[in-house]
């Protein structure tokens, strides 16, 4: 089930009313409906892979009980790889089976060899890298003695499954999201409205932003041979907003809706494309993704305490394993490597921490320097997103080649004035709101209700005038 559906626009309201209405006696009953209505909202893509998610829900239950119960060290490391081992098996078999039959074909005939490979009509399930990663949390910190195992089967369901953040996240930590289970929910109309607020701002950046680019992106990453260099530099800049109007646009969605049910969710964007240097963008951009990655693979690694060597390698690490997870996919694992590429000068001269506020922070304008280094950050990052968007590597190369050339210089033969005009606005508002969760959290909220809801109103509209014809699936689901 898709946010930007008519399906969710009935599904939400009827378990809204009725977690609220009908259940709210019972805080067992609360949870029992969470898990429903999730399993409804998975089901509704394929019904079949509810068994997948159900099977893995009940694995790392009864590890996390199965860790309670033992402290013998060689049996709860056991207990701890059956864990990684099934979670990881499922990835691994849906999302890259593929990948590595093609691949280990490939090495066989560069030396000569010819095998016939055995390759399956894999459906990936929605949302499956980012399920996997949310479970295995639980039982890593389980192990940890992080927290301490539920006998609460239901909470922890609800807690695997919930469905605003279940198929692209946030990925949630149990630490954080599981206690929320475990408590009586009051439900507090400033926190419904300003979960409205942010749900109206995700649609904005999802259908007026991301789907308005995707529509002009795809045309020219398409047919990117019959393209001047500037053209495809404006379908690069489409797609860094697709991606971003997206995502960003999905988890401000999942926030809001969480919100209305009483839930708080963590931040998972904190304005990216504002960065000074790629370090401040990783630790703006899939927030939940980069601090998971950092604190269960880059940290027990060695992080940055031993010499040169073990910071680079750890790093190059973290990133390549980043982009692998993103997809099947030799593109992404490239696109790993470029950003491990541009953070190394920052990691060596021990710089990748100089910006950790906002930038901007007391005025309303950057200065030149930092301007000059959000352009630079902004112009790599462009670069970096033609390989995540391309086919493969070919086509990466031939459209970056295609972009250096004279024709850099000529007018695009695609620049849509209004679409133009609609990125330049939203920029606005995500710098004037960059403070802040979200862009529009506190804006106008000082002023005049005419005024606020005149601002609320112009969304609706644009949202509304804007809609795509065809309706776009969030880029993430893939994923």
């Amino acid at each position: 089930m898709l946010f930007n559906s008519l399906d969710f626009a009935v599904f939400l309201p009827i378990v809204f009313i009725l977690y609220w209405f009908v259940t709210d006696k019972s805080l067992k009953l609360q949870n029992a409906l969470l898990v429903l209505a999730s399993y409804v909202f998975y089901g509704w893509w394929d019904w079949r892979f509810l068994s997948l998610i159900i099977f893995s829900s009940l694995v790392d239950y009864t590890i996390g009980l199965q860790l309670k119960k033992e402290d013998k060290p060689s049996k709860r490391k056991l207990l701890l790889w059956t864990s990684i081992l099934v979670n990881l098996g499922f990835l691994g078999f849906f999302k890259y089976y593929n990948f590595f039959v093609d691949n280990f074909v490939e090495a066989f005939s560069f030396f000569g060899s010819k095998i016939q490979p055995n390759t399956l009509d894999i459906i990936l399930p929605v949302g499956i890298s980012f399920y996997t990663f949310q479970t295995l949390s639980y039982t890593i910190d389980v192990y940890k003695r992080k927290l301490e195992p539920t006998e609460d089967i239901v909470s922890f369901l609800a807690f695997v499954s919930f469905f605003p953040q279940l198929v692209a996240g946030p990925i949630e930590r149990a630490t954080h999201l599981l206690p929320q289970f475990y408590k009586k929910r009051q439900f507090h109309y400033s926190k419904a409205v300003d979960g409205c607020r942010q749900i109206l701002w995700g649609f904005f950046k999802k259908v007026v932003i991301a789907d308005n680019c995707a529509e002009y992106a795809n045309q020219i990453f398409n047919n990117s041979a019959e393209h001047s260099g500037s053209t495809l530099l404006m379908g690069a800049l489409f797609f860094t907003f697709q991606i971003y109007g997206d995502f960003s646009g999905y988890s401000d969605i999942a926030i809001g809706t969480s919100r209305l049910f009483g839930f708080n969710l963590k931040q998972n964007f904190a304005f990216p494309y504002f960065s000074r240097d790629i370090a401040e963008f990783w630790r703006r951009w899939h927030m939940s993704l980069s601090t998971w990655f950092r604190d269960y693979l880059y940290i027990p690694l060695g992080g940055s305490r031993g010499g040169t060597w073990m910071k680079v390698r750890n790093t190059f690490i973290i990133f390549l394993v980043s982009g692998f997870w993103h997809g099947a996919n030799w593109t992404f694992i490239v696109w790993g490597f470029l950003n491990a590429l541009y953070f190394l000068p920052l990691l060596l001269a021990n710089r990748n921490r100089n910006n950790l506020n906002v930038v901007a922070q007391d005025s309303y304008l950057p200065t030149l320097k930092e301007s000059m280094q959000m352009l630079i950050t902004f112009g790599i990052t462009v670069l970096a997103w033609i390989f995540f968007r391309a086919e493969n590597l070919t086509h990466a190369m031939s459209y970056l080649k295609g972009i250096f050339n004279k024709t850099l210089l000529s007018l695009p033969s695609i620049r849509p004035t209004n679409l133009i005009i609609l990125i330049l606005f939203f920029l606005l508002i995500e710098w004037i709101g960059r403070r802040q969760q979200y862009a529009i959290e506190v804006l106008f909220i000082k002023q005049s209700r005419f005024i606020k809801w005149m601002f609320y109103m112009m969304l609706i509209t644009l949202i509304f005038l804007f809609t795509s014809d065809s309706q776009q699936e969030f880029i993430y689901f893939q994923f």
